[in-house]
């Protein structure tokens, strides 16, 4: 085939593609939701709080999961995190979007190590989201208020600054107990508004509090494994603190 043939079928590709996009986004795009900020969202997030154990998940000192290929070792109270993914290991201060890289066991000097820090610390923004989304909804940034969705009653919380994407909106279902069943999401990095991911199969960590480990829509399911909390690096396998060349 001639580059002209080339062009003509990467043309012809590129216009169905877009022509899905603006199908799917008009079949699924629900517009952002204007709700009424005051008591009655403190309160749905305040419920929110205690049917997860807030309480329980910021006394939790470390916790460890898998998303997708990364894996991670949080120290919570210090905010420093170990990122893994394919052959790539970040020693992260989220805090400063600073830290060590290593690539293949080797450490990786100054501009591709400072690649793979900011890398490193957006997918933890983006994965701890995913691990405990409810336990942010009072984070500093954030605007509550109810809005109703086909007569359901939801507490969207705004994320007003802050993260990788400062803007996002996530509006949160809830069973009698409080405790989180899906939410719909309005966010920079997906065009159609509006998708909506399960909150299912909880589990209770050793600390008592409550993470969902399933996220699910029509297209798509999201799993958290390996999710464990612990007191010390000592309860992951290390023998030595591994932010200890982090903190020099």
């Amino acid at each position: 085939m001639n580059s002209r043939g080339c062009l003509k079928w990467i043309a012809i590709i590129s216009g169905i593609s877009l022509l899905l996009l603006t199908i799917l986004y008009f079949v699924f795009n629900d517009n952002e939701p204007v709700g009424e900020r005051g008591a009655k969202a403190d309160a749905m997030a305040n419920k929110i709080l205690k049917a997860i154990n807030k309480e329980a998940w910021d006394s939790t000192a470390y916790v460890s999961w898998t998303f997708t290929t990364q894996d991670y070792v949080w120290d919570k109270k210090r905010h420093l995190v170990e990122v893994k993914w394919k052959n790539n290991r970040v020693l992260l201060n989220p805090n400063e979007i600073s830290g060590i890289a290593f690539s293949n066991g080797k450490m990786i000097e100054k501009n591709e190590g400072d690649k793979l820090v900011k890398k490193a610390w957006s997918l933890f923004c983006n994965d701890s989201f995913w691990l405990n989304a409810p336990s942010k909804v009072y984070d500093p940034g954030t605007k509550r208020s109810i809005v109703d969705i086909d007569g359901k009653k939801g507490l969207k919380v705004s994320y007003v600054s802050g993260g990788v994407t400062p803007g996002d909106s996530y509006v949160w279902f809830i069973d009698d107990n409080g405790l989180p069943t899906s939410y719909k999401m309005w966010v920079k990095i997906i065009p159609v508004g509006g998708l909506e991911f399960s909150w299912e199969d909880w589990i209770e960590l050793g600390t008592g509090a409550k993470i969902s480990t399933t996220h699910k829509n029509k297209a798509a399911a999201l799993k958290l494994e390996n999710v464990k909390a612990g007191n010390s690096y000592k309860d992951f396998g290390f023998e030595a603190d591994p932010f200890e060349d982090l903190l020099r």
